[in-house]
């Protein structure tokens, strides 16, 4: 009824070299995923993604509580009229769409030229195109 579970692989102590570490699996073709996650090329990746990720989701945190604030303490200044029966609320309220649609157009550029082929690499590394 039970299955037998196979202890955890040791992890190594040593670095991965980033030399191609597929080799190093188990004995059921599974990737070696901690040499993996000590690579440089790995660390390269997460180091890629936090340089967007971080800085972009502080600037839209920052755009999204001056609107919160605005909506709750500048009254006057959010009821302006702008045109028409549009005035400055209904304004920041769609440039909230608008911004979050130019956060993920960004995203998408970032990801096809920095992410996408350090991602290629590291599979490649890992022997993931092997299959």
């Amino acid at each position: 009824m039970t299955k037998a579970v196979r202890p955890p692989a040791p992890i190594s102590s040593e670095r991965a070299t980033g030399h191609g570490f597929a080799d190093r699996g188990n004995e059921n073709g599974e990737p070696d995923f901690a040499a993996i996650q000590q690579s440089p090329e790995f660390d390269r990746l997460r180091k890629r993604l936090r340089r967007f990720v971080f800085p972009m989701s502080a600037l839209f945190f920052c755009w999204y509580m001056t609107f919160a604030l605005f909506s709750a303490y500048g009254h006057g200044f959010m009821s302006r009229k702008v045109f028409g029966s549009v005035n400055m609320g209904t304004l920041f309220g769609l440039l909230q769409f608008v911004s979050t649609i130019t956060i993920v157009l960004l995203y998408r550029s970032f990801a096809d030229r920095k992410i996408d082929p350090q991602v290629d690499k590291v599979r490649e590394l890992a022997g993931a195109d092997k299959e």
